[in-house]
């Protein structure tokens, strides 16, 4: 596994191996969306990946999809990250904050009564949201106006700014899986006209705009960015998924960003298609690959520079120690779908680690 324990550059910063932490939503934040002490403990205990980023966290307030995920946008969220940081940093690991609007993904009955907002008045259909009354079916979103996307841009700026205080190393922009950034970009949930809607550059236009936002708040190589132009999750399609990812990858150049997160594929299959190897070509920076990779298929694609690094997600959440695993070829603990986002450190903060027999 030398390639995968290799050091990498990643903008500003050194990592030590190229087995990254995905970010992960647990819902173990409280009533408040502040982080707890429980989710100190998470983080700390998988500080040895090359980088964590940390689960989505809303940017600013109002626009929760999960009940009880975090939040940067009050002091009280943010002394929270910070004792989540601190642990990281005491443990010797680097950790970058993902901020995240919800868009269409939200629910009333999780934001006082509030009508979620996207780029177009079309809900997310065949699945329900999580809320304090039991599951419910989405709600149609109300499509914002031209003139309400400076604060978005804003949000996203403060949120950063936000991140930096609470004591991160850098930020990543989600703009993946079918929430505000990525209604925008697809044109299966993006229908609108004006600046921000129908050719590429209009539909790119939010997302560009806050990652200029947010690199004016960071340097530009302590910003990432995630996409995911295959995934139907939360009712997304595009027509030209490759098309849209490969003009993505040459635009985002201009941004000299630490790295581009890359889901390359669908968790329901209903896309497929190659995005890695139109990104690989066309981008020029630090490129993180994401989804289902094994420890031996990761090794081999960075070894074949198809990728920088890869970032691991449910072999992560099961075992802490994930890298010292695979270098030893341990047997991984297997993940439990039922504690995923319940609350408590079960299935959380209690997967064994390796003990050499």
């Amino acid at each position: 596994m030398s390639s995968l324990f290799s050091p990498l550059r990643l903008g500003a910063l050194s990592v030590a191996n190229r087995i990254f932490m995905a970010p992960l939503t647990r819902c173990r934040a409280d009533a408040e969306h502040v982080p707890t002490a429980l989710m100190a403990d998470y983080y700390a205990q998988r500080a040895s990946a090359g980088l964590l980023i940390a689960e989505a966290t809303m940017a600013m307030e109002g626009n929760s999809s999960f009940w009880t995920e975090p939040g940067i946008h009050s002091p009280a969220q943010i002394a929270g990250w910070r004792r989540v940081t601190d642990a990281v940093h005491a443990a010797g690991g680097l950790i970058f904050l993902q901020i995240w609007h919800g868009g269409r993904a939200c629910h009333p009955l999780l934001n006082d009564g509030a009508q979620p907002v996207a780029p177009s008045a079309i809900p997310i259909t065949g699945d329900e949201v999580h809320t304090p009354e039991g599951k419910k079916p989405y709600v149609v979103p109300r499509e914002l106006r031209d003139d309400e996307m400076p604060a978005i841009v804003a949000g996203f700026g403060q949120a950063a700014a936000n991140a930096r205080a609470a004591g991160f190393d850098g930020v990543e922009v989600h703009a993946a899986n079918g929430y505000l950034l990525d209604e925008f970009l697809r044109d299966g949930a993006n229908k609108r006209t004006g600046p921000y809607g129908g050719p590429l550059a209009n539909r790119a236009r939010l997302l560009c705009e806050v990652l200029a936002e947010v690199c004016a708040v960071w340097s530009s190589d302590r910003v990432g960015v995630r996409l995911s132009p295959l995934n139907s999750y939360n009712s997304m399609l595009d027509s030209d998924p490759i098309g849209l990812a490969s003009w993505l990858a040459s635009r985002l150049n201009d941004f000299d960003l630490a790295y581009l997160h890359l889901m390359r594929g669908d968790f329901f299959q209903q896309q497929s298609g190659d995005v890695l190897t139109p990104v690989r070509a066309n981008y020029r920076g630090t490129l993180v690959g994401n989804m289902g990779y094994t420890a031996d298929e990761a090794e081999r694609a960075i070894a074949a520079g198809q990728v920088d690094a890869v970032a691991f997600g449910t072999a992560f959440l099961a075992n802490p120690d994930l890298p010292a695993r695979i270098r030893s070829g341990a047997p991984l603990n297997p993940p439990n779908p039922a504690t995923f986002y319940t609350p408590g450190a079960a299935g959380y903060t209690d997967y064994p680690v390796w003990v050499p027999g």
